[in-house]
């Protein structure tokens, strides 16, 4: 078949009225693709009819060629026009769904509180880690041979009793204290080492204004080599001074299966001495229990109630109000 510059002019007229208008009828980037794609891609129409050039006069394929040209750039920048156009129209749309009116009122939703027993908690444990403490976990539920006998708690100690602990079946029972978080640690590492161990322990209490079955310690350990007495009394002196200010502390001596010799620490606080926490040094026992020679290594222990601390410092008349999730009394904090 023959064909002559007449018909690929045509044939280039009439790609380009058609291209031209569905250019301009496209909605979407992704139509006005598929377009170009049609007329100018690899295997697009324009190049469907350049390739009957090879069939022309040499003299006519530069005035073709030129035409095809002009035709493929009308169309490129038709193209480009109406993809600018469509981005706009795009973001414009965006724009109006998204519109925010700034003068409308705001949603506001309650801010939470920090429960008194967490700030009280919270606030202990950053004055030991600013001392050089790290911060230890461990199960609540535990064995006979982490909650007692590896503290030294003698087999006939009355904490072993049955009205005193809650016993699980399988030798298992519910933590009295978070000194067994002291004996896991100290199986696990090597000293020297400093650990405050937070938690939740169980007791067989009768719940009344000062006393509920379900309460919260910290206990903190120290183990390295020369640790005394007054290793002892110097970070407690120091942690109740961060705590309760500069207040009259005293010593008094007083009994713990785990340490030797033991105290209790009482603070002049609003002009009566109150108890706050009990403390000791390592007894012997317990470091042999975990591997440590007692003629290398000493330590010191001390523990706390978290409910009192919080207590005193809050001014509560009563252990009950901690639990009971009354929004009144937690909304003063």
């Amino acid at each position: 078949m023959t064909v002559t510059s007449t018909d690929l002019e045509t044939q280039l007229s009439e790609l380009q009225q058609q291209a031209t208008a569905d250019i301009a009828a496209a909605d979407s980037l992704e139509g006005l693709e598929n377009l170009r794609v049609s007329y100018l891609g690899k295997k697009g129409q324009l190049s469907k009819i350049l390739g009957g050039m090879g069939k022309l006069d040499a003299s006519d394929r530069p005035r073709i060629g030129k035409l095809a040209n002009e035709v493929k750039t009308a169309l490129q920048t038709s193209l480009e026009s109406k993809r600018d156009d469509l981005q706009a129209a795009a973001i414009r749309s965006r724009l109006e769904a998204e519109t925010l009116d700034v003068t409308m009122p705001a949603v506001v939703r309650p801010q939470g509180r920090r429960h008194p027993l967490n700030s009280t908690i919270d606030r202990i444990l950053d004055i030991f880690v600013g001392l050089g403490y790290t911060v230890a976990t461990g199960p609540e539920i535990e064995t006979d041979y982490y909650n007692f006998e590896a503290l030294n708690t003698p087999a006939d100690h009355p904490a072993r009793d049955m009205q005193d602990t809650f016993y699980l079946p399988g030798d298992r029972l519910l933590r009295t204290h978070t000194s067994s978080v002291q004996i896991r640690y100290m199986e696990q590492h090597d000293p020297p080492l400093r650990i405050v161990a937070p938690g939740r322990v169980y007791r067989r209490d009768t719940v009344d204004s000062t006393h509920s079955a379900v309460f919260h310690q910290i206990e903190l350990l120290a183990i390295d080599k020369g640790l005394t007495f007054t290793d002892l009394k110097g970070t407690v002196r120091e942690f109740v001074r961060q705590i309760f200010g500069d207040v009259e502390i005293r010593f008094r001596p007083s009994y713990f299966p785990f340490t030797e010799p033991s105290a209790e620490v009482d603070v002049k606080w609003k002009g009566d001495w109150l108890e706050v926490l009990g403390c000791g040094t390592v007894d012997p026992n317990v470091l042999k229990a975990v591997g440590y020679d007692p003629e290398v290594y000493t330590g010191f222990a001390a523990g706390l109630g978290v409910e009192r601390f919080a207590m005193v410092l809050h001014q509560m008349d009563d252990i009950r109000r901690l639990y009971a999730s009354d929004l009144r009394f937690l909304r003063q904090f």
